[in-house]
């Protein structure tokens, strides 16, 4: 393996442990100063945002600039934003400028790795090195919240700094180590609504992208709440919720590396219905939840049944796109940011009404994709076939 590509692997497993590990933190912030619920939601949409709508013009700056200036950059800014973070951590507004500084240097850092992996790949070897860093991000999710639950315990201010220093280590070991490639191409320049998706959206394929948006709105509502349900209904610490999030991260893990590749051609479709189904299982679970086992337990159903969700759907959506993967990949990813957007907002809205709304309705969204797939099944007008006859 290229040396590269283990300092890049061990960049993105870096930043996300230093993300992974505020993530059982963040929730209780909000509870501790009293503030509104709504803003879990709000600071999570925020992040969103600001990483979406940012990610072409770093794209641009990464082909003039160069990649390494772009992850400096972006980790000075990411260790920046979790500074603000632990230095204000009582002034909200300043919580949300933060957010705004993590999504923008988040985009630029997204931007500016795959462009560097695009550089000194393959079309043979390009695939398994993107394959690397998606393992790479999982494990720092995984080790992440359990990292974040054991500082939090002694100060909700300790996983932010730690967060920030550790990324600003990084900065120095970047600067170090990694060279600047040779472009052999433009960055990520991902459009917002991608050129040729109104095409595709004139196919059956429209019902993956739908389903798509549903899984991921759902998993963000999940993120946003399930603390604060869990702190409402069994008095949950952040050192128990980082292990619950750590244990579900292993079940995420096995399921894309256990089980998915092991899901035959043509058997999808059963797979995406019971996907849904495992993961009713497990929001329904969560509303009933009487300890901390308990949770564990529903969280992890519901996380087998997500993940199952969204790799199967990301495979069955290649292959309906007659040939057209880029495009697909695009507005899979602007499906799945809009999911990251609005669903924050929606089930914290619901949370604040009552605990259970948000997930008695993800329970019903599970059953009404399922329906997009019946639908989709049904459908002749499909891509696949006309890319494969001619």
């Amino acid at each position: 393996m290229k040396k590269e590509i283990i300092l890049l692997m061990s960049i993105q497993f870096l930043v996300y442990l230093g993300f992974g590990i505020i993530i059982p933190v963040f929730p209780e912030v909000i509870v501790d100063q009293q503030w509104n619920e709504f803003h879990v939601g709000g600071l999570l949409t925020i992040y969103a945002l600001a990483s979406f709508f940012t990610a072409p013009i770093w794209g641009i700056l990464s082909d003039k600039f160069g990649r390494k200036q772009l992850i400096l950059i972006g980790l000075i800014g990411f260790s920046l934003s979790f500074l603000l973070f632990s230095l204000f951590i009582s002034n909200l507004i300043m919580l949300y400028v933060s957010r705004i500084f993590g999504g923008l240097f988040s985009g630029a850092l997204y931007t500016a790795v795959t462009g560097y992996i695009s550089d000194i790949s393959t079309n043979e070897n390009r695939n398994m090195y993107m394959g690397f860093m998606g393992m790479s991000i999982g494990l720092g999710f995984i080790f992440g919240p359990a990292i974040g639950g054991v500082l939090g315990h002694y100060s909700l201010q300790l996983p932010f700094t730690f967060s920030s220093i550790l990324i600003g280590l990084l900065v120095i070991y970047s600067f170090v180590l990694l060279k600047e490639p040779k472009q052999k191409g433009e960055g990520n320049k991902r459009a917002i609504i991608p050129a040729g998706a109104s095409e595709l959206f004139r196919y059956r394929v429209r019902y993956l992208f739908i389903f798509s948006f549903m899984v991921t709105f759902i998993l963000a509502g999940v993120e946003a709440t399930f603390q604060l349900f869990q702190i409402e209904n069994i008095q949950i610490t952040p050192m128990q919720v980082g292990l619950l999030f750590m244990f579900s991260g292993l079940v995420d893990a096995a399921i894309q590396g256990g089980v998915v590749r092991r899901i035959k051609d043509g058997s999808e479709i059963k797979w995406l219905i019971s996907a849904q189904i495992i993961t009713a299982i497990g929001l329904a679970l969560i509303i009933i939840t009487t300890n901390l086992f308990f949770a564990g337990i529903a969280l992890c159903i519901f996380t087998a049944g997500n993940a199952l969700a969204r790799t199967c759907v990301v495979s069955l959506t290649t292959k309906e796109s007659g040939g057209r993967y880029g495009t697909a990949a695009g507005l899979s990813y602007s499906m799945d940011n809009l999911g990251r957007i609005i669903g924050p907002l929606f089930f914290t809205s619901l949370f604040q009404n009552e605990s259970s709304y948000g997930y008695i309705a993800s329970i019903i969204i599970a059953f009404l994709s399922i329906a997009f797939i019946i639908v989709f099944t049904n459908s002749n007008k499909t891509l696949r076939i006309k890319h494969e006859s001619s």
